[in-house]
């Protein structure tokens, strides 16, 4: 396992079981970003980097029972945490790198990505594989529920150009990757950037 690999585990598994008692009030902004994928009954979607699955719920509601969700994690903590808050009724839980899916080319209709971007060890790399398994014309989600400022100001950081979701840098990273961005909101309350695979 490679050091990036190492430090996101060691990251999240430390901050596992109280994750969802710490961002109590994150559901209905994720509800309003898995709206403005615009899933049909029947899709086939992964929520990349699922964490505590708090994604999967609307996911499922949005794809109905014929459809099929998947939430991929590579933090056994985060998975487990997500089992015990019974969200693996919602999605199939995998245990995995999104730089390597399990998943077969063009299968998914669209990937849900919170919180995700900021720990790929090889964005573009990364971003590449994810676009590998969705058919083209699919969609990409990549969501905070809160904006870049807001963050940083959480985290006690200043907010640079360099940052790797500014639009400029976004737009760009996702263009090499295989993905043209639709839509880019950045609000307090609110990050969303959507992209289609090209194909």
């Amino acid at each position: 396992m490679s050091d990036d690999h190492t430090h996101v585990q060691e990251f999240f598994t430390a901050r596992a079981a109280d994750w969802d008692r710490r961002f109590p009030d994150d559901g209905p902004a994720y509800a309003a970003a898995v709206t403005e994928l615009g899933l049909r009954e029947g899709a086939r979607v992964l929520d990349a980097g699922c964490g505590t699955g708090r994604a999967l719920t609307p996911l499922r509601a949005a794809v109905g029972p014929s459809g099929v969700v998947l939430g991929a994690d590579l933090t056994p903590a985060m998975l487990r945490e997500a089992a015990r808050a019974g969200r693996d009724r919602d999605g199939v839980l995998l245990l995995t790198d999104v730089a390597a899916l399990p998943l077969r080319s063009s299968s998914l209709d669209a990937v849900f990505a919170a919180g995700l971007i900021a720990h790929l060890p090889d964005p573009a790399g990364n971003l590449r594989e994810i676009a590998r398994v969705v058919r083209p014309g699919g969609v990409l989600a990549l969501f905070h529920p809160i904006g870049r400022a807001a963050l940083a100001a959480r985290q006690v950081r200043t907010l640079t150009p360099d940052d790797l979701r500014a639009e400029p840098k976004l737009r760009a990273l996702l263009a090499r990757s295989g993905w043209r961005m639709t839509s880019y909101v950045d609000e307090d309350t609110r990050f969303l950037a959507l992209a289609v695979h090209e194909g």
